[in-house]
């Protein structure tokens, strides 16, 4: 079996399309890396970012409500990348709300404030009749 093969007979697995920020660790770094998260199954996920991984990388992600998830960079196209967990994961929790250590320890959460109400108030002669 070719590896274009083996590739595509795992195409069948389910895949949940999501677009979540994650951490993510190069074995033998010290540095924690951000990557954007495009899908995730049980067994991997897809990601994208400006580091520079190769293909058999050991990594970890921290994915969303579920933690640290050790994995091997499975193949490399640009700026994305699949991983293979080592152990699969319900990609569902994912999904969940994010929570409060989700979140930096300075964030401060506040009130939207209607863009249109401070426009008019400011100055309402910028508003122009359609």
């Amino acid at each position: 079996m070719t590896e274009t093969e083996k590739t595509t007979d795992q195409r069948h697995i389910s895949r949940d399309s999501l677009f979540v920020l994650a951490g993510l660790r190069v074995a033998g770094q010290d540095r924690e890396h951000k990557v954007k998260v495009r899908n995730l199954s049980p067994g991997g996920l897809m990601a994208e970012g400006t580091l520079r991984v190769s293909r058999g990388m050991s990594v970890s992600v921290e994915v969303r409500n579920i933690g640290w998830v050790a994995g091997t960079v499975a193949w490399v196209q640009e700026t994305r990348f699949g991983i293979a967990f080592e152990q699969e994961i319900d990609p569902l929790g994912a999904r969940g709300a994010a929570t409060s250590s989700d979140l930096p320890a300075d964030f401060q959460a506040r009130k939207p404030t209607p863009v249109l109400s401070q426009l008019l108030q400011s100055d309402p002669g910028r508003l122009r009749k359609i």
